[in-house]
């Protein structure tokens, strides 16, 4: 647990970094962290799938598929629509890497340590997106349209983080 919240840590000074480094991130720079976000959690969910034998546990990733692919569908979407290209920076570059480190580890793990170990990161991951999102990337979004879609995706990964909770409970 303690690795897990460590890798949570460096996740949101990570994100926390780019506000403060450079002044807030601009809006190109929001919608590569929310993309790289979701497609994080979208690889994870996959491996999950990959490894699991728990019907909670599938059922759970299937949701996170699902809802992270669609929010990944309208960001596209939108910045496609405002013609923005969203630019890659050390945020998303530390998110990926440390992803990497985490899919590597779970990698090893199979079972019930496994499930553990994914809904335990899910809850983890889930709390440093949302804080993120409250506290550096919609308050320094300034298209309204990434505003909205930014606070809409808060509300669903609120929930994602809710379930992520139930199910280590459910688990433990």
């Amino acid at each position: 647990m303690l690795k897990r919240t460590f890798v949570a840590a460096v996740a949101a000074i990570a994100i926390a970094s780019v506000a403060y480094a450079a002044g807030a991130p601009n809006d190109a720079q929001i919608a590569h962290i929310a993309y790289t976000a979701d497609n994080i959690d979208i690889a994870a969910a996959k491996q999950a799938l990959a490894k699991t034998q728990n019907p909670k546990v599938r059922e759970f990733a299937e949701e996170m598929v699902r809802d992270h692919t669609a929010v990944n569908d309208k960001a596209l979407a939108l910045v496609k629509q405002l013609g923005v290209t969203p630019q890659d920076n050390p945020t998303s570059q530390s998110l990926s890497a440390s992803a990497k480190q985490k899919f590597e580890a779970n990698g090893k793990l199979s079972g019930h340590a496994f499930d553990v170990a994914y809904a335990e990161n899910e809850v983890a991951y889930h709390k440093t997106v949302d804080g993120a999102l409250q506290s550096t990337l919609i308050p320094a979004a300034q298209n309204g349209q990434l505003k909205s879609l930014l606070e809409t995706g808060l509300k669903l990964f609120q929930m994602h983080e809710q379930h992520a909770e139930q199910l280590v409970a459910q688990l433990k």
